[in-house]
């Protein structure tokens, strides 16, 4: 009994077309199932679209982690998504650059990525970032490979781009993350600097320096109005993966926890009082919880995949 309505889920989501509303339908028929039989445990109402380099590896990943399904998503290419940055722009999900085309803009329609005509100022193959702002009504796009690039920004409200300030300092892999409600950037992979900057309405404005040499983390802010820097790789010693969760509150770095498995180049999203990260060399996902009052880190745990479906 326990297994039944998860399976009449995985089949139903297994047998949808290309339509994210056909994925929500399945949803709400299994959240009815097992509402309807209080003798099933009940599940993870956290869903999670990740989308890899490969666009056919793409899968739905369940908070809990109690299963993992393949994800069907349309793009030109298999490698649309290689290296693009990711930023929710008005309710939907929008990928900028990366290595396919470095100033492409696509939205996630459904299950298909579009390319809009609206094109980024400057080319960002790789080493940028992308963040939502102003209540996800727009995205700011910052930093690139290489040149001035990797110090330019620019700002999409969804059907135009217009150039923003520079930052002082180049940020290629610093990531993009909201401290005090501004966007804020850490470290960069060219120049191997501890740098931190927050853009103000008048331009960027230093912050204190990172401990280490960073880049390749995640930045993930609270609603507390602190910045979690998560993983990467400290220059100050050769490059290596790190795992130290480190946050940045009322203008002080502090180390708040570890990762268990050291990571970089990864991603991170903050669902509830959870973050989840997703590891790019170790491939482990991992999930941070923190209190409702305080959000306090409380928990680290590694996410045992209990059911994969293709």
């Amino acid at each position: 009994m326990r297994s039944g309505p998860k399976i009449i889920c995985d089949f139903c989501l297994k047998t949808c077309p290309p339509k994210i509303g056909c994925h929500n339908s399945c949803y709400e028929n299994y959240t009815q199932i097992l509402f309807l039989c209080p003798c099933i445990e009940q599940e993870s109402d956290v869903f999670i679209l990740v989308i890899p380099f490969s666009v056919d590896k793409s899968y739905l990943q369940s908070g809990d982690g109690s299963s993992q399904i393949s994800a069907t998503i349309n793009a030109p290419e298999n490698n649309y998504a290689d290296y693009a940055a990711y930023a929710l722009v008005n309710g939907k999900l929008h990928i900028f650059g990366g290595y396919y085309d470095g100033t492409k803009i696509a939205r996630l329609d459904d299950c298909t990525l579009n390319e809009l005509t609206v094109r980024l100022n400057d080319q960002r193959y790789s080493g940028h970032a992308a963040l939502s702002i102003e209540n996800g009504k727009k995205a700011i796009i910052c930093f690139g490979y290489s040149g001035e690039v990797r110090k330019t920004c620019e700002i999409f409200d969804g059907s135009t781009t217009v150039l923003s300030f520079a930052s002082d300092s180049t940020h290629r892999r610093g990531g993009l993350g909201l401290y005090k409600n501004q966007p804020t950037s850490v470290g960069c992979y060219s120049e191997k600097h501890q740098k931190a900057e927050t853009l103000s309405p008048t331009g960027w404005i230093s912050l204190p320096n990172h401990p280490k040499r960073i880049s390749g983390h995640s930045l993930v802010g609270l609603e507390n109005q602190s910045l979690l820097l998560i993983g990467g790789q400290d220059w100050g010693n050769g490059g290596v993966s790190q795992s130290g969760i480190l946050q940045l509150k009322d203008e002080n770095w502090n180390k708040i926890g570890e990762l268990l498995q050291a990571d970089f180049q990864g991603s991170a999203i903050y669902i509830g009082r959870s973050i989840y990260y997703f590891g790019y060399v170790s491939k482990a996902i991992e999930r941070l919880d923190f209190n409702e009052e305080t959000e306090d880190l409380q928990t680290v745990e590694l996410m045992e995949i209990k059911q994969a479906i293709t």
